[in-house]
């Protein structure tokens, strides 16, 4: 499934692609407390990097812990205007996912890793398309995949 969030203008954008983790576990989703509010676990996707290579570079650095990337669960874009970027458009994919236990001291020191409600995360989250893949991932169809195997992104 793919979701298109805000409307495109006639002007140039900054395009950035991302990849996320949705760990659920005992009824909590993992999430990261920033200053701004809650994001999913990873971020930018850098040059010749995988979705799997970045949400795990992305959770040693965020959290200080090892990610296992499961099933592809969404993708969702947006077309918004940042503060500093200006005119943003960033292109997001989703995973169900695992985390371990920590194995290294976060690289960021502002985000804190916290397991919140599952029933509460869509409504904390930050950005509307993470509170969306939030509120997917924890539908029943979604819970239903094996987790031990990967289905293709749509993009």
């Amino acid at each position: 499934m793919h979701k298109i969030f805000g409307k495109k203008e006639a002007v140039s954008y900054t395009d950035r692609e991302g990849a996320y983790l949705i760990p659920i576990k005992n009824g909590r989703v993992a999430v990261i407390e920033t200053p701004k509010g809650y994001f999913l676990l990873g971020g930018g996707v850098d040059t010749g990097e995988s979705h799997e290579a970045c949400i795990k570079r992305e959770c040693l650095e965020e959290t200080g812990c090892e990610a296992r990337v499961g099933n592809w669960i969404a993708s969702a874009e947006t077309y918004t205007t940042h503060p500093v970027i200006g005119y943003f458009h960033p292109i997001q994919a989703y995973y169900a996912g695992e985390l371990s236990e920590r194995v290294q001291d976060p690289v960021e020191r502002d985000h804190r890793l916290v397991w919140i409600e599952a029933a509460d995360a869509a409504g904390k989250m930050f950005s509307p398309m993470q509170a969306w893949a939030v509120a997917l991932a924890l539908s029943e169809d979604v819970q239903a995949l094996d987790r031990t195997t990967k289905a293709k992104p749509a993009r």
